[in-house]
């Protein structure tokens, strides 16, 4: 489905985060590198990653590795987030209509958890204010 991690990427250059709603499947699960639950729909994982295009795709953000097999993809990340350097995988399941069924993140090493768990949380916060 490299069409759709085309998708994907074109979302995180550009920010546009309405074009989530055109990849995300009514049902998605998005599974956190914080939250220990998955979070189950297309509001609330749109919500997540609306968040993680702020936090973690920042200019030094970049996918160093790629593996696209079918309906599958691993992306391996770096970026750099107040100084401290973050390396992590997402792993994006598709369907056959092309909409992400599911998204997972996993992060290393535990500052980078750390910071990111911070800055999302306070992300999300203003997020649920409005």
């Amino acid at each position: 489905m490299k069409v759709n991690v085309d998708i994907w990427h074109e979302i995180l250059v550009s920010k546009d985060i309405s074009r989530l709603n055109d990849i995300l499947s009514d049902e998605v699960i998005f599974y956190s590198p914080v939250v220990h639950t998955p979070q189950i729909g297309k509001k609330i994982t749109h919500l997540y990653l609306s968040a993680a295009l702020h936090v973690i795709a920042n200019d030094s953000f970049k996918y160093i590795k790629k593996v696209i097999d079918g309906n599958e993809s691993i992306l391996e990340f770096e970026t750099e987030i107040d100084g401290i350097k973050v390396n992590g995988v997402d792993i994006i399941t598709w369907n056959n209509s092309g909409k992400i069924i599911e998204f997972k993140v996993m992060i290393r090493p535990i500052k980078a958890i750390n910071i990111i768990h911070q800055k999302m949380g306070e992300l999300l916060a203003k997020y649920q204010q409005k």
